[in-house]
């Protein structure tokens, strides 16, 4: 997602370099650019043209600051700008009103609603509340039975809608259920269609008009690029939104979906999906975007990231072992496996300021995702002794694992190597501290 206009972005900014100051020459030559750029990434026209219009008013005449290109200058114009664009501010769901707190997502068919009930779900759990599920599309019985699939794999529990009932009846009765149960939020997965007709609108204007939600929620599909904006804007004006959750921004879509929704429905956008996993929901927040966008990295969603992932117990028993020199490739393991829970690598990496650049000029030499599913295989076929105590993997030990792992031995060598050498280098720092080079903790393997 982004690649694309980040690229294209780059190279305007690239240009703007060698001018010792902003003209209104160099800006609309650069501008125009930019403007190509967004139109390429499935920005809508109107978007693209207000947002120009404003980049340029602030641009021309503008003084360089001292500390600062002219390039620097034209990217910290278009970098508030496009933030102001995408809504300025991250919008989450506060429930505040009386239990359980009902919200109501909505969307065409297969934009990924029932999936994206159940990473709410779980969104919620993180956050100390109790949700319900409540699969309210009658027309898809996979729907219901998917929600409740999934409900079980997070233990959340759901409302088992009886055969007979309509989606109105169910979300009247789940309610009962919900409050006896004192739940704290109720997640409503309503119906979707191939397109948007009179009867969807009416059963949905229904449920809220009954139930009255607290936020109706627009699921939509950020792959289908500018037919998600018009759907947005066509939700919007029929049913009053409250916000929006794009799916599938980790796909290789042009992006132009996220930058245009906010000003062409004036609807927040709240959460984005970042992949086909539960916990891959991310609140949305425009200035982090713009910075991924920009190239400039996102150290708040990686810290966030991490807190998630890495279990501070784990840390403290890493940090003893460091110390004593007595990491074992379980370890070594258990690091890459939180690591992998963080997401893929490539967007960990992307998160650190300077590194996406870097990683786009690496074209296939970057970095390969299944080198940490190899490393996890090898250690995996090994035996308990053998990934405590490396130094008894001989060399029939080491033709057994590489079979068992489905890689060579000379795969299962390289992984050995590397090892030693970590334990190696944290037995340096280990030395430099006690001689008073200071102290911190750092993750194994990162």
């Amino acid at each position: 997602m982004f690649e694309s206009l980040s690229a294209k972005l780059d190279s305007v900014f690239k240009r703007l370099k060698g001018h010792g100051k902003l003209t209104e020459e160099n800006i609309q030559e650069a501008l125009k650019e930019v403007r190509l750029a967004l139109l390429e990434a499935d920005v809508n026209f109107k978007v693209v043209k207000d947002f120009i219009g404003s980049v340029q008013q602030r641009a021309i005449g503008q003084e360089v600051m001292a500390s600062l290109t002219p390039a620097q200058q034209l990217i910290k114009i278009v970098k508030e700008e496009m933030t102001t664009l995408m809504g300025g501010e991250g919008q989450e769901i506060h429930l505040s009103g009386t239990p359980p707190v009902p919200i109501m997502l909505v969307g065409l068919h297969g934009s990924g609603k029932t999936t994206t009930a159940a990473k709410l779900a779980r969104y919620f759990q993180g956050r100390k509340k109790r949700p319900y599920l409540v699969p309210a599309d009658v027309y898809r019985p996979a729907a219901i039975e998917q929600l409740q699939k999934l409900g079980q794999e997070l233990k959340v529990d759901f409302y088992r809608p009886e055969p007979s009932q309509k989606p109105l009846e169910i979300c009247l009765k789940a309610r009962e259920v919900a409050l006896r149960g004192g739940y704290d939020v109720m997640l409503i997965d309503t119906a979707g269609r191939l397109h948007i007709d009179e009867v969807l609108m009416l059963e949905l204007r229904e449920i809220r008009g009954t139930i009255k939600p607290k936020e109706i929620l627009l699921v939509a599909d950020a792959m289908t690029g500018q037919d998600a904006v018009n759907i947005a804007k066509s939700f919007n004006e029929r049913l009053l939104i409250d916000g929006i959750i794009l799916t599938k921004m980790d796909g290789d879509a042009r992006g132009g979906a996220a930058l245009s929704m906010k000003s062409v429905t004036q609807k927040p956008i709240k959460f984005i999906g970042m992949g086909e996993k539960l916990d891959a929901l991310e609140v949305f927040h425009p200035d982090r975007m713009v910075s991924r966008i920009l190239g400039m990295g996102d150290v708040l969603t990686l810290i966030e990231k991490a807190e998630a992932a890495f279990d501070e117990k784990k840390a403290e028993e890493l940090e003893r072992k460091i110390r004593k020199d007595s990491l074992t490739l379980e370890d070594f393991r258990d690091q890459l496996q939180q690591i992998r829970s963080m997401g893929s690598l490539e967007s960990i990496l992307g998160m650190i300021p300077g590194l996406s650049k870097r990683m786009k000029g690496m074209g296939d030499s970057g970095f390969d995702e299944k080198e940490i599913v190899r490393v996890e295989a090898i250690i995996n076929s090994m035996t308990p002794k053998e990934r405590a105590n490396a130094a008894i993997i001989n060399g029939s030990r080491r033709l057994r694992i590489a079979r068992g792992s489905g890689t060579t031995v000379q795969e299962v060598n390289q992984l050995l190597k590397r090892y030693t050498e970590a334990r190696k280098m944290m037995k340096r720092f280990t030395q430099m501290e006690k001689k008073g080079f200071g102290r911190g903790r750092a993750p194994f393997f990162s």
